[in-house]
């Protein structure tokens, strides 16, 4: 009898081993590598302000500067996919992030850190695990629909972040609630950085916020991604909350051609043109101009405005956004005419090498008048690319990336000696209405554009 019962009592510890055993093999078999030895910054760097980072007792404590913008410990690795978790904990007065998927460019406001944040929000706000976009487009994310997350914070404790960072899709969960779910492409890579915010007023120097147990996943991500039960928030061709707060709108709503009609025609065309996935896409035809569906305007008229359009060009592409449009000049072959932001492939476009100065008619120059500044940060060719445009008090902006590229005085004698030696010195009074249609060219190449937005600065008056 003892024996059995010894026997039974050895299976029953045999058993537990067992599920013990397989239980650490399956922790262990989860690819997570760590960012951080918990004795050095090796394998960090610091961007932005002069706040104070030190390692103590295995966490990465940052404190607060006087007069000094906010800082960054950024790994020196750039990621794309990942999982990240780590634990971190806050002075209930200061607020702070984690950087994802971030870049500092010399042509983005000298440097500036910005990308993708999780932010840190101690505050009544509570808008902790949250999106932001840092030195970008503001908030992406928020959390004032998601109470049980807003709930799930740790004031003055520790709290734990789960980040997914995958394809498009950014997921995240605070002390295991789900928090933020997003689907944007803005960015596919960059550095992953921990935030001391500059302080301002009252706040005191010195105060600290500390980070450890940083872990990330980079092999096989999908396999270790969670599903999140949130509904996604999608940013394309949609405004941002800063967008709708300083009046901008959508120029083309990513589903229909309303707002939309043919340079030549009363509607818009009904071939060359192709709207899928939320996105306008020029048909290739041969490379001829205009030959197809033609180019489309919007049906309103535009005098100060800003504009932002992303677009993507095929191999030897060549379209342009035109803007002062008159549809009534030239009615016959080609296309309208109008003050033009080219979009080319410049190096595999005959175009790339002509126009009235050498270059004036490579992507995001003034097209055929001001050639855009050789250092443009220009993505490659079947990739996105943002466009932004300024026109205000006959003061022109061209911007490529989040770089000013070029600008002019529109009227100026400058600008009227430019058209005066161009293609266009035989167009009266070229590029000078006070208002005019925004157009996209159908140049017979294969061209895509979305997130179609823009500020009137004449309905700001009116209101």
């Amino acid at each position: 009898m003892k024996i059995k019962i010894r026997t039974i009592q050895a299976l029953a510890f045999l058993t537990v081993l067992l599920v013990v055993g397989c239980s650490e093999s399956k922790k262990e078999d989860i690819p997570w590598v760590t960012l951080f030895d918990g004795k050095t910054l090796n394998g960090w760097s610091q961007m932005g302000g002069d706040a104070k980072y030190e390692v103590r007792e295995g966490m990465i404590v940052g404190s607060t500067v006087a007069n000094t913008p906010n800082s960054f410990m950024v790994t020196d690795k750039m990621y794309d996919d990942f999982i990240l978790e780590l634990d971190y904990k806050v002075d209930s007065s200061m607020n702070s992030g984690i950087q994802i998927r971030s870049n500092s460019f010399t042509y983005y406001k000298d440097g500036r850190v910005h990308g993708y944040q999780i932010e840190i929000d101690p505050s009544e706000r509570a808008w902790s695990a949250g999106i932001y976009d840092e030195a970008r487009r503001g908030w992406l994310n928020p959390m004032t629909e998601n109470t049980e997350a807003q709930k799930a914070f740790k004031q003055n404790e520790w709290n734990h972040y789960r980040i997914e960072a995958i394809g498009d899709t950014l997921k995240t969960w605070i002390n295991d609630i789900p928090a933020a779910y997003l689907i944007d492409d803005k960015t596919a890579s960059g550095f992953i950085g921990l935030q001391v915010h500059s302080i301002h007023g009252d706040q005191k120097e010195g105060t600290e916020i500390m980070w450890k147990n940083i872990n990330i996943i980079t092999d096989s991500v999908s396999k270790f991604s969670k599903k999140s039960p949130l509904i996604p928030i999608i940013t394309k061709n949609k405004l941002t909350i800063d967008e709708q707060k300083n009046g901008w709108k959508l120029l083309w709503d990513g589903k229909t051609t309303e707002g939309w009609r043919g340079a030549k025609l009363e509607k818009f065309p009904e071939v060359g043109w192709k709207i899928e996935n939320g996105e306008l896409t020029v048909l290739s035809s041969g490379g001829g101009e205009s030959t197809a569906g033609g180019d489309i305007v919007t049906t309103e008229l535009y005098g100060d405005f800003e504009l932002k359009v992303d677009f993507k060009v095929s191999e030897g592409g060549n379209s342009g956004i035109k803007y002062y449009v008159d549809t009534e000049l030239n009615k016959g072959s080609g296309s309208s005419i109008g003050l033009e932001y080219q979009i080319l492939d410049d190096a595999k476009h005959p175009d790339g090498k002509l126009g009235n100065h050498e270059g004036s008619r490579t992507t995001a120059s003034l097209y055929d008048l001001i050639k855009a500044d050789e250092n443009k940060p220009v993505n490659p060719v079947g990739e996105w690319n943002s466009a932004y445009i300024i026109s205000k008090d006959n003061h022109v902006e061209h911007w490529l990336n989040g770089m000013k590229v070029l600008e002019y005085e529109r009227k100026s004698e400058e600008y009227l000696r430019l058209v005066s030696e161009s293609k266009y010195e035989k167009w009266s009074n070229f590029g000078e209405a006070d208002k005019g249609h925004i157009l996209l060219q159908e140049h017979g190449d294969n061209v895509t554009f979305k997130n179609i937005k823009i500020h009137d600065f004449n309905n700001d008056n009116k209101e």
